[in-house]
C-alpha cells in the first residue's frame, strides 16, 4: 500500500534537511517541498500563527514507522506534524516505483 505522509517544519533549512535524509536513507521515495505556508493553531492555549513549509513524502505503509520515528529524530518541533494518507489508485507504474524505491 502507497502512503502519502504530510508534515510541516518551520523552515526552508529544516524541510530540506528532512527531506534529503529521508530519499537518501531509502524511507520515502520522493519528497515534495512547498514553502511559503502560514499556519493559525492554537498551542498551549494561546493563538499563534507563522510561516510554514509543507512536505508530502510517497512512501509505503510498511516504511511508515521507520519513515515516522526518523522524522522525530531529526525535527525540531516538540509535536511534529505527521500524517499518513493511505492511497487507494494512481498510475501503476508510478505507484511500483514509490514501493521499489522505499525499501530502507
Amino acid at each position: 500500500m502507497i502512503q502519502w505522509v504530510y508534515m510541516t517544519a518551520g523552515s526552508n533549512e529544516e524541510a530540506e534537511k528532512l527531506a534529503k535524509n529521508l530519499v537518501l536513507e531509502g524511507l520515502a521515495a520522493c519528497v515534495n517541498v512547498f514553502p511559503g505556508v502560514r499556519s493559525f493553531y492554537v498551542w498551549e492555549g494561546r493563538a499563534e500563527e507563522g510561516a510554514e513549509v509543507v512536505l508530502v513524502a510517497k512512501t509505503t505503509k510498511e516504511m511508515f514507522e521507520k519513515l515516522k520515528a526518523r522524522v522525530l529524530e531529526l525535527h525540531s518541533y516538540d509535536c511534529p506534524c505527521i500524517l499518513a494518507l493511505d492511497v487507494s489508485h494512481g498510475h501503476g507504474p508510478f505507484m511500483e516505483w514509490i514501493a521499489s524505491q522505499a525499501r530502507s
